[in-house]
């Protein structure tokens, strides 16, 4: 009987690990770049924000998703002492990856890795954490005994529930090196000419009908900033360009993919109305501003 139960828990994880697994293969890409460089991509957000090593970006990038659907990507950011790059692709509604911190990760736990080695699409391998840096380390990586390959760079590494920790950058003594989220976080953050609203933020869930609709209430405006102009404190933002907010961290993730002079058609709720207000993005500067 206890090897029945045993077998059917044993079952019962082979299944839960294949629907995990497939969901990583779907926010990795494969990632085509010069002459016939190879390597892989995280799908960061869904509305086309992708995250590869620097040293795979070689040039002008195609990224081929599930399928083989193949789009053209455009390099927005590049640090090569970090080797992580940003890219952009002109798609919504992509499968973008859980990203996870891995402060909380353990020597020891298993990990999942994902990557294209040899033109294969989506290949995956598994191995345990062998360590990793402290927080706020000089040193961003997470070291794991995973066997890889060329092609897995710029790939998913990923908990067994599928949240990626970090992204494969390079192999060491037959360990696994890969970028910590963190590190990953600090580089978006770091982004030249980052652009702004000039608006302090705190998120709220209104209950509208049966589906609740996240917004971003504004308590603060910056003067002679882009907001300023438009919006008025009290105003509820809740989407920007005819794009609600699926989840809170969508407006973060936009203003990352955006660029300052860009022009946002903001979705607001004042009083019992709902407006459309345009503004365009200027440059961000030090300050308390939140957007």
């Amino acid at each position: 009987m206890n090897s029945f139960f045993n077998l059917e828990r044993a079952a019962e994880f082979d299944t839960q690990l294949t629907d995990v697994i497939q969901r990583l293969q779907q926010s990795t890409v494969q990632l085509q770049s010069g002459r016939g460089s190879m390597g892989s991509g995280v799908i960061w957000n869904a509305d086309g924000l992708i995250l590869t090593n620097a040293h795979v970006v070689r040039g002008r990038a195609i990224i081929a998703l599930i399928g083989n659907r193949q789009l053209e990507a455009r390099v927005i950011r590049k640090d090569e002492s970090l080797d992580l790059a940003a890219l952009v692709v002109n798609a919504r509604n992509l499968p973008e990856a859980t990203i996870a911190p891995s402060l909380n990760l353990r020597v020891g736990e298993m990990v999942i890795a994902v990557g294209n080695p040899a033109g294969l699409h989506n290949a995956v391998n598994l191995g345990i954490i062998h360590t990793v840096a402290p927080p706020q380390s000089a040193s961003p990586w997470i070291q794991a005994d995973v066997r890889l390959a060329p092609g897995y760079s710029g790939g998913p590494l990923a908990t067994l529930a599928g949240q990626v920790l970090g992204i494969n950058s390079m192999i060491v003594d037959g360990r696994a090196f890969a970028i910590s989220t963190e590190a990953i976080d600090r580089f978006l953050a770091s982004q030249s000419e980052q652009p702004r609203l000039g608006a302090m933020l705190q998120p709220v869930v209104l209950a509208q009908g049966r589906k609740p609709i996240r917004g971003w209430v504004i308590t603060d405006l910056t003067p002679n900033s882009p907001a300023a102009g438009q919006l008025l404190i009290g105003d509820v933002v809740l989407g920007i360009n005819d794009r609600p907010f699926l989840q809170h961290r969508d407006l973060a993730d936009w203003l990352k993919l955006a660029k300052p002079g860009d022009q946002w058609q903001v979705t607001v709720l004042r009083g019992d109305r709902q407006l459309q207000r345009n503004l365009i993005l200027d440059r961000k500067t030090e300050g308390r501003e939140a957007a």
